[in-house]
């Protein structure tokens, strides 16, 4: 009963608060942990103490397989190369300059140093992705944050676990190669597998209840074989969190071929309620902890001094080393002709924001209690973990909104992201419209066919209406439907009362209602990319405030009419043209090579045009606004 009351208290206080925090327009992580913090010194809580098995059994394997499957695999390929750099090698260099500071700093052996910077090397999945997310980051640095902290915990964990090995006795350098290349090859392999032969299952699933509920099953499948196998000589184990990444991002990937549309609504539904619950609890557990760990210290026989100037350092530390690792493994690169060639250039201010995006998580806070109890100075280092996760959560946590609107990092494009998503309709839409005349033209009747052209021909516009200013025909409807079915099930609501109808017919009809509302081509949060807005995303000029806007009325003659003058003169290809108003240069959009920006940076020209058929609407760099 004692179980069920934390479990229930708990619950509550993370939909209350994180619910609070949205309306407040304040980052709910960062509440929960003051809620947690102030939580441990009252008693409402008993005491919770975060154990490795709660949160590497418990909660990592639902929040990474949740992450993973909405992981583009296309877009961690593509970026596999940052991602690597920093989910591997920053890991690495992390452990090495924390380990020989905290053995300085302690009096400790090398090898406890090194063990506390794994434990506070990697990045937390939730925090980074959360915050980066919320306040529209570049969509590239969102991808390579989810890959890096997708990947990052499996290197810690099995340098954490080498270091444990070398504290107790020595280890050779085949044991610490054969055990990173043990974790990473037996960890791919294994999710391969799992996703291979769950994907086959789920094929031959038409329930959709029995298909996520093996969703729910599949983290643990993958996770659970993985750390029980043992390879004999090296003493390591293939990597469960690579497992249940691996099968995560491959299922993901596989899902419109594995899972009926019905299936993947009802999958993404359950890891979303899923993943809301437990992301947050755990930053309520995390504040959580303070007390146990603040009582433990005073076991230790350093200074009070000492302690805290040593967490201080371990934390600034931490900081400083994520930023001086991320301009040399961003810029190096790309002195490779290849390389230059085929990635745009980051901007310094793009690639500060991922150096600074650095939260750390419950990851590090479990990952500390591994180290045995003989450890020397083991509460300290427990304390320092806990003064690197909250404070990087906090400092950083806290400043990145601003940060960004200082250095004047735009986000995603909400224009571009509209242009494409309708250039993909039109194609989707017309290989139906081909379906249709190919194959059912002349088979029913032309009312039928009527409506069919009709429903598909509407979708494709609603898109290509965003990208105007107002609000579109479809919104419109979306809007107004919506209304309309409140009214209908109002009055359903009211047959339902009288008792005159058997409830399984009414049953069905709400449930018709339900479906109808759910797939209305609405713009809501969240469904798309190109609905959200923030700060930092550009805006309409609607009341014809911008000077340039205003003077670029006339068109110029298209210096190159037949596409991207860049493109043409190298070779490359483009997605969607530009037109600069000034000189008439025509360049590519930054989905593409981005040359219509980098003509802008050149020339200063303040005002370009789309040059697609059927598109009139301008742009100005200066007031980043759209008339």
């Amino acid at each position: 009963m004692d179980i069920a009351l934390t479990l229930v208290t708990l619950l509550a206080v993370v939909v209350a608060v994180a619910a609070v925090a949205d309306k407040l327009a304040l980052s709910p992580p960062l509440v929960l942990i003051v809620v947690g913090i102030i939580g441990s010194y009252i008693s409402v809580f008993p005491e919770i103490r975060l154990t490795p098995d709660i949160v590497l059994l418990g909660l990592l394997p639902p929040l990474l397989y949740a992450a993973a499957i909405r992981t583009s695999l296309i877009d961690f390929k593509a970026n596999i190369r940052p991602i690597g750099l920093l989910s591997v090698g920053l890991v690495l260099f992390t452990t090495v300059v924390v380990g020989f500071l905290v053995s300085a700093l302690l009096d400790v052996p090398l090898a406890v140093g090194f063990a506390l910077g794994a434990v506070v090397a990697p990045p937390d999945a939730v925090a980074a992705t959360a915050i980066a997310r919320k306040i529209g980051l570049p969509r590239r640095s969102v991808t390579i944050l989810e890959g890096e902290s997708l990947v990052n915990d499996a290197t810690a964990i099995v340098t954490l676990r080498t270091s444990i090995a070398a504290i107790s006795g020595s280890v050779s350098v085949w044991q610490v190669g054969g055990g990173f290349a043990v974790s990473a090859i037996g960890g791919v392999a294994i999710g391969v597998v799992v996703a291979l032969v769950v994907g086959r299952i789920r094929r031959y699933i038409r329930d959709e209840v029995t298909d996520v509920s093996v969703s729910l099953l599949t983290p643990w499948i993958a996770y659970l074989p993985a750390e029980q196998v043992r390879v004999p000589g090296i003493d390591s184990q293939p990597s469960g969190v690579l497992a249940v990444v691996v099968a995560g991002i491959i299922l993901g990937h596989r899902s419109p071929i594995i899972q009926s549309g019905a299936s993947r609504l009802f999958e993404r539904t359950n890891w979303a309620t899923i993943s809301y619950v437990l992301e947050n609890s755990v930053f309520l557990l995390i504040g959580l902890q303070i007390r146990s760990i603040v009582d433990d210290i005073s076991r230790t026989d350093l200074s009070a001094t000492r302690i805290a100037l040593s967490c201080a350092a371990v934390l600034v530390t931490v900081i400083v080393v994520r930023i001086v690792w991320v301009f040399p493994a961003t810029y190096l690169p790309r002195l490779i002709p290849g390389v230059a060639e085929n990635e745009q250039r980051p901007t310094p201010q793009s690639a500060f924001l991922v150096a600074w995006t650095g939260m750390r998580g419950v990851v590090t806070l479990a990952a500390v209690f591994l180290l045995p109890e003989s450890t020397p100075q083991r509460e300290v280092l427990v304390l320092m973990a806990f003064v690197v996760t909250v404070g990087t959560l906090m400092i950083q946590g806290l400043t990145i909104p601003w940060l960004v609107r200082l250095l004047k990092v735009p986000g995603p494009d909400r224009h571009e992201d509209n242009l494409q998503e309708a250039t993909v309709f039109q194609a989707v839409t017309d290989a139906g419209m081909r379906y249709l005349d190919d194959e059912v033209e002349g088979t029913v009747p032309e009312a039928v066919m009527e409506r069919l052209r009709s429903r598909a021909t509407d979708r494709t516009n609603a898109v290509w209406e965003r990208l105007g200013g107002a609000e579109t025909p479809s919104a419109q409807y979306s809007r107004l439907r919506a209304k309309m079915l409140d009214r209908e099930r109002q009055e359903l609501l009211r047959i339902r009362a009288l008792g005159t109808v058997d409830q399984s017919v009414l049953a069905r009809l709400m449930n018709a209602l339900d479906v109808e509302e759910s797939i209305l081509d609405r713009l809501s949060e969240g469904e798309t990319t190109a609905g959200r807005t923030t700060e930092l995303r550009p805006t309409y000029d609607l009341d014809g405030s911008c000077e340039h806007l205003a003077a670029a009325t006339v068109v110029p003659d298209p210096r190159t009419p037949k596409g991207c003058e860049e493109c043409l003169r190298d070779g490359t290809s483009w997605v969607h043209l530009r037109l600069c108003m000034t000189c008439g240069h025509v360049g590519c959009c930054d989905s593409s090579q981005g040359h219509a920006t980098a003509h802008f940076k050149e020339t200063d020209h303040p005002v370009m045009r789309s040059f697609e058929p059927g598109e009139a609407w301008r742009w100005c760099y200066i007031d980043e606004v759209t008339g």
